[in-house]
């Protein structure tokens, strides 16, 4: 600590052995060992208080960092959601139009005329062209005729 040698302390042992004599200089040195361990209790509670400290500051400064990078997460996330919900919203709006334009290019079923619905109601059926009388198998029966476009759209409604 002061960087004293083995010398120098045995220089100030025979000093203080000439000066106090040697009856005082074993009070002496218990005195001076009292003081030494004082020092080193004042030192040391000092040392630690410091370290409580700074400690404590540590621990206020990784909570100020870990509530600072929950706060960035946090925002994060939140830019993350809205950013999905306007592509959601985006990509609502995107079929929307789609739809409306697909309704747009669709023509609405137009109502049958009625001249066209009665003439195809009094057509005859087409009969098949056998003389012969004997009876008919069902592969035999005509089948009945197909709808034209315009019953087909009156069937679908």
């Amino acid at each position: 600590m002061f960087d004293i040698g083995f010398s120098e302390i045995f220089v100030i042992a025979v000093v203080a052995l000439l000066v106090l004599g040697p009856e005082r200089l074993p009070k002496a040195a218990r005195f001076a060992g009292l003081w030494v361990r004082r020092a080193r209790a004042q030192w040391h509670s000092v040392k630690s208080e410091l370290e409580t400290e700074l400690a404590a500051e540590e621990l206020k400064r990784s909570l100020r960092e870990t509530e600072d990078s929950m706060r960035d997460a946090r925002d994060e996330i939140r830019a993350g959601i809205d950013e999905a919900r306007d592509r959601f919203k985006q990509e609502q709006d995107e079929l929307q139009r789609e739809l409306d334009r697909l309704d747009s290019r669709t023509p609405e079923p137009q109502e049958p005329d009625e001249a066209a619905t009665d003439a195809a109601a009094e057509s005859p059926a087409t009969e098949p062209a056998t003389t012969d009388t004997t009876a008919i198998e069902p592969s035999n029966v005509p089948a009945e005729p197909s709808p034209t476009p315009a019953e087909h759209g009156a069937q679908r409604r």
